[in-house]
C-alpha cells in the first residue's frame, strides 16, 4: 500500500497521510506531486507518450512525474519519478526547482500541488529506458514543437506547465 503525505493550504506537511488515490480528502487537504523536465544543452526537451491503455489521456504527451510517496521530499520524489519513467538519473544535473501550481477538485476530494523542476542533461535516445507500463515512446522536442502539440490539445498540462519551456 503506497502512502502520501497530506499538505495544509500553506503547503505544510499535516502529519497525516492517505492511501494512493483514495479521494476522501478534507477541504483544504492537498497531496503533492512532481513533474520533471529534462533539457538537453542543444535546447530540446525529452517527452513521453502515455500508454493507449491509461485511463486517463491515453496518448498525450507529458513530462515525467507523479506522486510523492509519504516521507519523501519533492527532490528525491521528482528524482524517482523521472529515473522510473525514463531510466535517466537526474542527480547529477544543472537545474532544478523551478516553480509550484495547485489544483482544488473539492468535488472529486482531490487537491494537489505540482512541484516543477527543469534539469540540464546531455542524454541521448540511448539513454532513455522507458517504462513500459506506463509510456510508449519518447521524442526530444523543440519548445516550438511541444506548443504545437499542445495546441493540438495532445500535450498534459501544458497551460500550468509552459514556463518551464522557456
Amino acid at each position: 500500500m503506497e502512502l502520501w503525505d497530506i499538505y495544509d493550504r500553506d503547503k505544510k506537511l499535516t502529519g497525516r497521510t492517505m492511501e494512493r488515490n483514495d479521494w476522501t480528502m478534507k477541504p483544504g487537504d492537498f497531496h503533492l506531486t512532481v513533474l520533471g523536465v529534462i533539457k538537453r544543452p542543444d535546447g530540446k526537451f525529452l517527452i513521453t507518450k502515455r500508454v493507449e491503455t491509461k485511463a486517463w489521456a491515453p496518448g498525450h504527451w507529458e513530462v515525467s512525474g507523479g506522486a510523492a510517496q509519504a516521507g519523501e521530499s519533492s527532490l528525491e520524489a521528482v528524482k524517482r519519478e523521472v529515473l522510473e519513467e525514463t531510466g535517466i538519473d537526474v542527480s547529477d544535473a544543472d537545474g532544478g526547482y523551478v516553480f509550484t501550481y495547485s489544483r482544488e477538485n473539492p468535488d472529486e476530494g482531490d487537491n494537489y500541488f505540482v512541484d516543477i523542476y527543469r534539469f540540464v542533461k546531455d542524454v541521448t535516445e540511448e539513454d532513455v529506458k522507458l517504462q513500459e507500463a506506463e509510456t510508449a515512446g519518447f521524442t526530444f522536442a523543440t519548445k516550438e514543437e511541444i506548443e504545437a502539440i499542445a495546441a493540438e490539445g495532445k500535450f498534459l498540462h501544458y497551460d500550468s506547465i509552459k514556463r518551464v519551456f522557456e
